[in-house]
């Protein structure tokens, strides 16, 4: 596996960053997303690493804290905890005017919108705002406007950029399977498996985001899907392991799902993947834009033809969070089914895990791709099936 030579560009530069036109156009979306709410000023958030947008405006990926005033026409201000991560967030943010947030980012931030001549009820706020932090903008500016969910669909179809930089996700999530596949034996402990997936990318400039991995014997199975935590547990012959593993290019994600077998699959597994290989290549064949969720999910009726049904989500939107839609199958359905078609340029996480109806014995398969105006592109090269290790 190599990654093209514009995309190893890009993990080789010392601090890789998006193009000034890619940065002005997501300000734009976010600023027309502001005019349509009737407000003047945006506080967007993000804590313990979580907030996308923050890194999707400032190019700074959230660690404890950071709290963002966005005011068209100005720089934006941004505050983060904790002090020490105040200079290497400014060399990050370089468009913004960063600085420490003191004893409290929110107060910082409200001092800006106050000398900015903020009124009341012309405040927006955008990521995971506390219950503190919105009183505290309450109290000052009166109600406040959520754009998280204009957010969330801007989010869903992603640039040419973005693409790129997700490619470089799915390379890296790819190695840490293959690291999986290739390392996987009788003798280690679950633990250990973690670490073949972690040492495989980590060194190249990825984070790990997940590695859920589950092993169980084929004969007498007690799991459908893999487990977020590892178990004390030898790996053993006969056994199956399933696993999930997402590593990120600085918050830009591949996902990728792939069982194996510590020796001749048994009858029951090698009859879930056959399910599961089927539902997947039955989703793929009709994803594309203008495809309805409920498309989606008649096509994965072979898992109900073949006696099985799923735990795990059956699809979701991946890229900039864990994004709609997000679709369960016919015999495990995941809440109202949304109506609009899929649009080219999203990228989903087609992910059938088929289990027995007891949930005692399961499979997972699948990976992101890209909606096209045709179908769907592959992001990942690792192949696909049940391999016998």
């Amino acid at each position: 596996m190599t990654l093209p030579p514009h995309l190893a560009r890009i993990v080789e530069a010392e601090y890789p960053r998006f193009s000034d036109a890619e940065m002005v156009r997501r300000r734009a979306a976010i600023e027309r997303l502001l005019a349509e709410a009737e407000c003047d000023h945006l506080v967007f958030c993000g804590a313990n690493r979580f907030g996308s947008a923050v890194q999707w405006l400032t190019q700074w990926p959230v660690t404890a804290e950071a709290v963002g005033v966005l005011t068209p026409g100005a720089r934006d201000a941004m505050f983060v905890q904790y002090v020490n991560h105040a200079p290497q967030a400014r060399i990050l943010a370089d468009k913004a005017d960063v600085a420490w947030g003191g004893e409290s980012s929110i107060a910082a931030a409200i001092d800006v919108l106050t000398k900015r001549g903020a009124r009341e009820n012309r405040v927006a706020t955008l990521g995971p705002v506390t219950a503190d932090q919105f009183a505290a903008l309450s109290s000052k500016f009166g109600k406040s406007k959520s754009l998280n969910r204009g957010y969330i669909r801007l989010r869903q179809v992603k640039s040419a950029e973005e693409l790129d930089w997700l490619r470089i996700g799915a390379y890296f999530s790819d190695f840490g399977m293959a690291a999986l596949r290739d390392g996987v034996r009788p003798g280690l402990n679950e633990r250990e498996l973690g670490n073949l997936v972690e040492r495989a990318y980590v060194a190249q400039g990825a984070t790990n985001v997940i590695h859920y991995i589950g092993v169980t014997p084929m004969n007498a199975p007690d799991l459908g899907v893999p487990r977020q935590f590892p178990r004390m547990r030898i790996v053993q012959a006969g056994d199956a392991v399933v696993a999930e593993i997402t590593a990120a290019f600085w918050d830009h994600p591949g996902q990728v799902l792939r069982s194996f077998a510590l020796g001749e699959p048994s009858r029951l597994y090698r009859d879930l993947h056959v399910a599961a290989d089927a539902a997947f290549d039955a989703i793929a064949s009709v994803l594309k834009a203008g495809t309805t969720p409920a498309q989606v999910i008649d096509a994965s009726g072979v898992i109900e033809d073949a006696g099985f049904t799923i735990i795990d989500d059956l699809l979701h939107g991946y890229g900039g969070g864990y994004l709609p839609p997000i679709l369960g199958c016919k015999s495990r359905p995941a809440g109202p089914v949304q109506q609009e078609p899929f649009r080219a340029g999203q990228t989903v996480v087609i992910q059938p895990n088929v289990v027995t109806r007891d949930g005692k014995a399961g499979v997972q398969t699948g990976e992101m791709v890209l909606i096209t105006e045709a179908g769907i592109e592959r992001f990942h090269t690792i192949p696909r099936g049940f391999v016998q290790l």
